[in-house]
Parts: C-alpha cells; sequence; structure tokens
C-alpha cells in the first residue's frame, strides 16, 4: 500500500482523532464486505482499517508524521496480526500482486484540490430575476514562489536515497508460509521518490499557500433557497500545484416584507376595511420587479406596479390569483402571484360612526342577527341513515 494514509480516509494531517474515527467508519460502512461484495472493496477496506491503526495510535502516527515506519517490530499485519505480513502481502506474493512482482511507482506530489463552500445571501427579487455579485473567497492558491515544486527558488527535489528514487522499499519477511517479499511506501519520503532538501519558506514545502481573492458569480434567475451555482477550478489549489477543486455557492433568499415564496408563486395578503369590501375598490399593488436594484439588468418585460379589481361584497379570506406575476422557473416560465384579501372590522367607532352602522342595519333589518349555524358534519351511522330514508 503506497498511498499516503491520511488521503486513505480522507482527511488533512492535521485533523483531530475525533475526525479521523468519523472518516474511518463511514468509509468502513461503505467497503464492509459484508455490505459491499465487490473484490475491490474488500481490498479497499483492509487499507482504510490498516491507515486507521495507524493514525488512531498517537505513538504510530507520531512515527509516522516524522517520516519512521510505524509497522517497525509490531509486525504490520492487518489488524496487528500476524508475523511481519498480511493477508495481502500473502496474496501479492501467491497471485502475483503489487507485493510480489512490483509495485505502483512512485506517487506524485500533485494532486487535486478539495472543492470549496461558501454561502451567499440575496433578496427575493434577486433570486427571481438573477443578479451578478463580486464575492470574496479565502482558498489555497498556487504558490507564487515556487509556482507549487514546493522547494526554495534555485532548488528542486532530488531522488530519495533509500528507495532511489521507486517510492517503495522491499521487505523480506519470514514465515510459516516460506519468505515472503513485500513493497510499502518509503518512510524516509513518503512514497514520493523524491525529498525536498529546502523547502520553500512561503508554503513550506506544500506548493500552495492560503489567500483572500475577489470572484464575479451570476446568479441565474429563479434560483431558491439552498441552491448551489458551481464555479468549475475556483476552489482550493491541490498539494503539489495540483488542480483546483471546484468552488460551490449555496443561495439563502432573505424574507420578504410583502411577498412569500412556494415553490415559483408568490403570495401576498391585502388587508381591506370593510366598507371597501362591501363597496368594492380597485387597489394599485406593487410588483417583485419594484424592488430590483436600479442599474441591474431587470428589463422583465413587466411593469413595475399592478392594478387589482375588488368586486363589491368581496369576503375575507378571497384569493385572486394573476398569472405570470410570480417568480421565473429555472427551466423557463413564470409562476403566479396570489391576492389573498383580509376583511378588517373598526374596534372603535365614534357616535356618528356607530349611528350610521346602525341605521344600516336597521334598513337590512340585521339589528339582532340570529346567525347561521352551518350543521356538523354527520357520522357514517348518519349518512347510512339519511340514504334509507331517502328510498
Amino acid at each position: 500500500m503506497s498511498q499516503d494514509l491520511y488521503e486513505l480516509l480522507g482527511v488533512d494531517r492535521g485533523a483531530d482523532a475525533d475526525t479521523i474515527k468519523k472518516a474511518y467508519r463511514r468509509l468502513a460502512r461503505q467497503y464492509h464486505p459484508d455490505v459491499n461484495p465487490d473484490p475491490d472493496a474488500q481490498e479497499k477496506f483492509k487499507e482504510i482499517s490498516l491507515a486507521y491503526e495507524v493514525l488512531s495510535d498517537p505513538g504510530k502516527r507520531a512515527s509516522y508524521d516524522r517520516g519512521g515506519d510505524p509497522f517497525g517490530g509490531m509486525g504490520g499485519g492487518f489488524g496487528g496480526q500476524g508475523a511481519g505480513f498480511s493477508f495481502t502481502d500473502i496474496m501479492d506474493a501467491f497471485f502475483g500482486g503489487a507485493g510480489a512482482t512490483g509495485g505502483r511507482g512512485p506517487r506524485p506530489r500533485e494532486r487535486r484540490g478539495q472543492d470549496a463552500l461558501i454561502r451567499l445571501e440575496v433578496e427575493l427579487a434577486e433570486a427571481a430575476f438573477g443578479i451578478t455579485r463580486e464575492i470574496m473567497v479565502d482558498t489555497a492558491v498556487l504558490c507564487s514562489t515556487c509556482h507549487g515544486e514546493g522547494t526554495a527558488p534555485g532548488t528542486h527535489p532530488v531522488p530519495c536515497e533509500t528507495c532511489r528514487g521507486a517510492g517503495e522499499v522491499a521487505h523480506v519477511q519470514r514465515s510459516f508460509l516460506g519468505e515472503i517479499r513485500t513493497l510499502r511506501p518509503c518512510a524516509a519520503c513518503r512514497g514520493y521518490g523524491t525529498i525536498i532538501p529546502d523547502p520553500c519558506r512561503e508554503c513550506s514545502g506544500d506548493g500552495r499557500v492560503r489567500s483572500r481573492r475577489t470572484l464575479t458569480v451570476k446568479i441565474p434567475a429563479g434560483v431558491d433557497n439552498g441552491t448551489r451555482v458551481q464555479l468549475t477550478g475556483e476552489g482550493e489549489v491541490g498539494p503539489g500545484g495540483g488542480p483546483a477543486g471546484d468552488l460551490y455557492v449555496e443561495i439563502h433568499v432573505a424574507p420578504h416584507p410583502t411577498f412569500t415564496r412556494h415553490g415559483n408563486d408568490l403570495h401576498c395578503t391585502v388587508t381591506l376595511p370593510m366598507t371597501a369590501a362591501a363597496l368594492g375598490t380597485t387597489l394599485t399593488l406593487p410588483t417583485l420587479e419594484a424592488d430590483v436594484v436600479e442599474g441591474e439588468d431587470s428589463d422583465t418585460g413587466l411593469e413595475q406596479d399592478f392594478e387589482i379589481d375588488v368586486r363589491p361584497g368581496t369576503q375575507s379570506g378571497t384569493e385572486q390569483v394573476l398569472r405570470g406575476r410570480g417568480v421565473p422557473g429555472l427551466r423557463g416560465g413564470r409562476g403566479d402571484l396570489v391576492v389573498t384579501v383580509v376583511v378588517e372590522t373598526p374596534t372603535r367607532l365614534d357616535a356618528r360612526q356607530e349611528e350610521l352602522l346602525r341605521e344600516l342595519a336597521a334598513i337590512r333589518e340585521e339589528e339582532s342577527p340570529s346567525g347561521q349555524v352551518r350543521p356538523s358534519h354527520k357520522s357514517m351511522f348518519g349518512r347510512i341513515r339519511d340514504a334509507f330514508n331517502q328510498h
């Protein structure tokens, strides 16, 4: 196994014990032979178990970080078993695997960087119609001093004297099966095959440094909470100046004082006095376009306000649906705007207002209304009885 143990578990070199344990459990559930019968999965499970055995032990981990052999004097077998060989070593020796016929060679210092995620809050109108924003990101970028090589100016990596550039060293061990020859990552160069004698002072030999930079991101029309916009190659630059990962911008839409969003539909509530609801009126309401910042690309083709007719006798809770006034969809089309009317009853009346209302009540013969009691839902037996009585 020539791969770096931290890479096998997918954790950083500075990861704490808790992070290492969680990474191991996640991978073990994925590659355990009981749940994944793939032969490659069995091999992967052994490798991550061996990596966890080393990185979960402070002493072995310290030895590994210093470039030493964490298995020295301990047998090095899978799970601490065996006498210097593992089940993988035996299989390789008998069936021509990497342990018997040759290794995979030195592993490259240059590796792809990780993806990055930032969160961006936008207004409802900006999410609906799209906007271009400048964002500040803090990620690993290519070291400008060594250009990713990790060496001080004027120097270069030199071949490892221990493994002679192979990245692996052979171990010959005796067992009840005979003499077994295995290949392991070179402890002196950690499997790279080269050593950096004079690391770059700017990046400490990593080939990258952290930097704050400004990016321009175009938010498409119709995004919603949780939508992620992908910026390819704008994530973390990889170790050794490897290719950068991707940057994901996760959208969070701020609450709007007037409109609420349900999918691509917008909802709003209009409160009217009872006289306007009884007599009918015309209301002028703003559209969502009115919130678009002046100077942005807001050419939506619709006016920034609209009129709705409230018919005489409109009851509280009445809804009016305006087609195509909602939020544009990411795949085209546009939602609706739903306006709900709430009729407000006055709580305080002066003498003249009370007199007029009483006069109106008298005219409508409503001085002592009895009210209408709607029948409750009948039981199942009541409905059966009514059905028989009808025949």
